[in-house]
């Protein structure tokens, strides 16, 4: 409920770019993609490389300026995710998993060069594979904006 109500807010943020792909830097490293719908919704793609394997996750993001500094706001958003990975010691800790994602961040892109920077908390949880609860995944990533 406080997600909708976040959701139909009247503030919303003014998008600072169309699209953006770049690294991603945390506890899985990788690549992200970001594109807005809207002024104030996106969609960003994240594959991350981890465990010997790799997860692909999907981010509804809603981005919101109530910061009040031009070219930075903050977002949250769900998502879900797919991966496998592969443990050489343990077979029992190899497989495929699907789960659930929510994200909080804030993000700022720069007016003078096409770079954003963003700082997010990413938790997880495995519905297929486990009921397992992530809660490191939070991630530095650097974009080129177009």
């Amino acid at each position: 409920m406080v997600l909708a109500g976040f959701a139909f807010s009247n503030t919303q943020a003014q998008k600072n770019y169309d699209r953006a792909v770049g690294l991603r830097g945390g506890p899985g490293t990788g690549i992200t993609y970001k594109q807005f719908t809207s002024d104030n919704i996106a969609l960003e793609g994240i594959v991350t490389m981890r465990w010997n394997g790799f997860i692909a996750t999907g981010l509804y993001e809603i981005h919101r300026d109530d910061l009040n500094v031009q070219g930075m706001d903050w977002y949250y958003g769900v998502g879900a995710h797919a991966g496998v990975w592969n443990n050489d010691d343990d077979d029992e800790h190899s497989g495929t998993l699907i789960g659930a994602d929510a994200i909080i961040g804030i993000e700022y892109t720069f007016k003078e060069i096409p770079i954003n920077v963003s700082l997010d908390w990413k938790p997880a949880i495995n519905l297929i594979y486990g009921n397992d609860f992530w809660g490191d995944s939070g991630a530095l990533s650097i974009r080129y904006v177009f």
